[in-house]
């Protein structure tokens, strides 16, 4: 009878490690298959401070995570996402303080602070074979993702595509000198129509400013239109040139993924000089210029841009 017991004992033991052995590949099956297609939300950061970004994910594939700039939202890849889901897994997110994504009230906006909430995201979702596509402050934020030495983010991130992005400390529109002057952030973020304020942006980031349709003012002025909106935008701008990016900078010849770099060739806010300097920095990458283009490729010379990445990405 003893025997008996011990081998019913020793079978279900044997069964209940079979069991549980068998269900950590689901779990995590079942994390990449949260983002399924369509809007969502996820909660982010750390458990006293916790943040909530929206994304939007489409098709099926290897993975690409589209990164807006500053001021931004997921609104700015409309016009190349539906195509780069034919053939891969797009995820867009609103990064934290913008688009639908949480505002909170804390100075948390530098690129570092994005990087460490888009880490997270990639890891809690087990995105492997990723590429990376960023535009100017969300290229920072890819180039910092790039140098992380996180072993768990080791052979994840495959591929970097760079938008027009800030890499070198540099001269930033007045605008932006402006937000880091306490009185003056306020009297024009929350005094000037942020109808005002998003035009003037949106015509300082186009070549052709005839490009600029009314639907697309009205998008990027909406978040200008609360006070989170407002107190994110101020402190984003404020964090938008890092501070120790000299010797950050000095690491970029070490990012071993292939990259590509595409630059506006009018581009009056990360001019095309930055990305030259990227280039010669980055062993692994090429540089592509978008003829007729200010700040906004993927807006502005969407198919121009969407050939690049095709192209890239084939490669």
């Amino acid at each position: 009878m003893q025997g008996r017991t011990l081998h019913r004992i020793l079978g279900l033991t044997a069964v209940t490690i079979f069991v549980l052995a068998a269900s950590v590949p689901a779990v995590r099956a079942a994390a990449v298959s949260m983002m399924a297609d369509g809007p969502a939300f996820m909660r982010l950061g750390p458990p006293e401070a916790p943040v909530k970004l929206f994304y939007e994910t489409k098709g099926r594939g290897s993975p690409i995570l589209l990164i807006h700039g500053f001021g931004s939202s997921t609104y700015t890849w409309r016009r190349i996402a539906p195509a780069l889901a034919e053939n891969h897994k797009v995820i867009a997110v609103d990064l934290k303080g913008f688009g639908q994504s949480d505002k909170p009230l804390d100075e948390h906006y530098s690129i570092f602070d994005q990087a460490e909430l888009i880490k997270q995201l990639i890891l809690d979702n087990d995105l492997k074979n990723l590429t990376l596509i960023g535009h100017s402050y969300g290229g920072g934020i890819s180039l910092m993702l790039a140098l992380d030495d996180d072993p768990r983010l080791a052979g994840r991130i495959e591929r970097l595509v760079l938008l027009d992005t800030i890499a070198y400390p540099q001269n930033i529109p007045v605008a932006f000198k402006m937000m880091d002057m306490p009185l003056m952030s306020h009297l024009g973020v929350r005094m000037v129509p942020p109808e005002v304020q998003a035009r003037v942006a949106l015509k300082l980031a186009y070549f052709d400013d005839t490009k600029i349709g009314e639907d697309t003012v009205e998008m990027y002025a909406a978040p200008l239109r609360t006070t989170a909106g407002k107190h994110a935008v101020i402190h984003s701008a404020r964090q938008i040139v890092p501070q120790g990016l000299d010797e950050i900078s000095k690491r970029y010849p070490t990012i071993k993924q292939p990259t590509l770099i595409a630059w506006c060739d009018s581009d009056k806010i990360v001019p095309l000089d930055i990305g030259l300097e990227l280039r010669r920095n980055m062993p692994t990458s090429r540089l592509e210029i978008i003829e007729q283009c200010g700040h906004m490729p993927q807006e502005e010379q969407p198919e121009a841009t969407l050939r690049l990445i095709q192209d890239f990405l084939g490669g």
